[in-house]
C-alpha cells in the first residue's frame, strides 16, 4: 500500500512550523559603484599631482608663481581651454572624438569680430559666436550621424575648413575689438571679489555639464552610447540623433570659448585656439574619461586642463622652451592612457 507523501517531502511548508530561513545573495558592488570608487580616486591623485605643481612652482619661483595676479591669470587661461574640454568630454564619453575644436574656435572668434559685426555691439559678437560655433558642430553632428562618416575623418575636413575659412576672412590679419563692453570683462574692474568673468563663465559651464552628464537622461544616453551603441539602439536610443546633439553641443562650447576669447585677447585672430583639440583630449584623458568611451567625468576633465595650465605656467615663468612643455604633455599623455589601459584590464579579471 502506498503510503501518503508529507508536506516535507512534497517540498512544501508543514503547517505550524516557521518557514526556514533562506540565506539571502550575498550583494556585490555594481558597475557604477565601481566606476564611482575609481573616478574618485582618480580625482584625488590628480588634486595631489596639482598640489605638488603648485608646491614645484612655490619653490622655484616663489614672488612670480604666488602673485595673486599670476594665480589669476593661471584660472583665466585654464578657462577658455576648460569650456572647450567640457564639450570633448561629452564627445569621448560618446565613443567619438573631435578634432576641429581649436578651427571652430578660430572661425568663431574672427567672425564675431569682423567690422559687420562689432557694429551690434556686445549681443552681436556674443550671439555670432555661439551661432558659428552651433553652425559647425551641426555640420560635424549632420556627417558623422548621417553620413555615416567617421568621426575622425568628419572633424579632421572641419579642422582645415574652418581654419581656411578663418584665414579668408581676417586674409591673415589681426581683428581688433573696439566694444568698450566686451573689453571691459577683461580687465581687473571687473573681477567680483578677485574672481574674473572669464572663471565665472568657466565655473558656470562645468556645474551645467556636471549636472547634465550625471544627473540626466542626455547624460545617461551618452553614456550607453559609447558604451555600446547596438545595446543602446536596442534600448530605444536614437543613437543618430544623440550624436548630433553631442556635437552641436561640442560647437556650442566652441562658441562660447571663443567669446571668451575674444574678451581675454581684445581681437580676433586665424591662429586662436592653434592645438586646442590636443590640449582638450589630453585633459579629459587624464581626467578619466575613456577614451573608447562609455565612462566621462566633467571633474577629471577639469582638474586635468588646471594640471597642464599649471604645468605651462611652471615652464614658463622658469624660462623652459615651448618644445620642453609638448614633451612634457606627451609624457603625461602616455602615462594615462597605460594607467587607463591596466585599470580596464583589472575590472575585467
Amino acid at each position: 500500500m502506498t503510503q501518503p507523501v508529507s508536506s516535507a517531502q512534497q517540498g512544501g511548508p508543514d503547517k505550524g512550523a516557521a518557514p526556514a530561513p533562506v540565506a539571502e545573495p550575498r550583494k556585490k558592488d555594481g558597475p557604477s559603484r565601481t566606476f564611482g570608487l575609481r573616478a574618485d580616486v582618480r580625482n584625488l591623485s590628480l588634486l595631489g599631482v596639482l598640489v605638488v605643481l603648485v608646491a614645484v612652482g612655490a619653490f622655484t619661483e616663489p614672488d612670480a608663481f604666488l602673485d595673486t595676479g599670476n594665480l589669476q591669470l593661471i584660472l583665466t587661461q585654464s578657462s577658455v581651454i576648460g569650456v572647450v574640454t567640457v564639450g570633448m568630454t561629452f564627445v569621448i564619453t560618446s565613443g567619438g572624438i573631435d578634432l576641429s575644436v581649436g578651427a571652430m574656435v578660430a572661425l568663431a572668434s574672427v567672425w564675431a569680430t569682423t567690422l559687420a559685426t562689432q557694429e551690434y555691439g556686445f549681443a552681436g559678437i556674443l550671439f555670432t559666436a555661439v551661432i558659428v560655433g552651433l553652425g559647425a558642430g551641426l555640420v560635424n553632428g549632420v556627417l558623422i550621424a548621417y553620413g555615416r562618416m567617421v568621426p575622425f575623418i568628419a572633424t579632421l575636413a572641419m579642422l582645415a575648413s574652418a581654419r581656411g575659412l578663418a584665414l579668408q576672412i581676417t586674409d591673415g590679419k589681426t581683428q581688433i575689438v573696439t566694444v568698450k563692453s566686451v573689453l571691459d570683462l577683461g580687465l581687473p574692474d571687473s573681477y567680483v571679489l578677485g574672481i574674473p568673468p572669464l572663471v565665472m563663465m568657466f565655473a558656470a559651464v562645468t556645474v551645467i555639464g556636471w549636472l547634465v552628464l550625471n544627473r540626466t537622461t542626455f547624460g545617461r544616453r551618452t553614456v550607453a552610447v559609447g558604451g555600446n551603441a547596438e545595446a543602446a539602439r536596442l534600448a530605444g536610443i536614437d543613437v543618430r540623433r544623440q550624436r548630433l546633439y553631442l556635437y552641436l553641443l561640442s560647437g556650442l562650447c566652441c562658441g562660447i570659448a571663443a567669446f571668451m576669447l575674444i574678451i581675454l585677447s581684445g581681437s580676433g585672430q586665424n591662429t586662436n585656439g592653434n592645438l586646442y583639440e590636443l590640449d582638450a583630449i589630453a585633459a579629459a584623458i587624464i581626467g578619466g574619461t575613456l577614451l573608447s568611451g562609455g565612462r566621462g567625468t566633467i571633474v577629471g576633465s577639469v582638474l586635468g586642463v588646471l594640471v597642464f595650465t599649471t604645468i605651462t605656467n611652471i615652464f614658463a615663468l622658469n624660462n623652459l622652451q615651448s618644445d620642453v612643455q609638448q614633451i612634457a604633455k606627451g609624457a603625461i599623455i602616455v602615462a594615462a592612457v597605460l594607467v587607463q589601459r591596466r585599470t580596464s584590464a583589472h575590472g575585467e579579471t
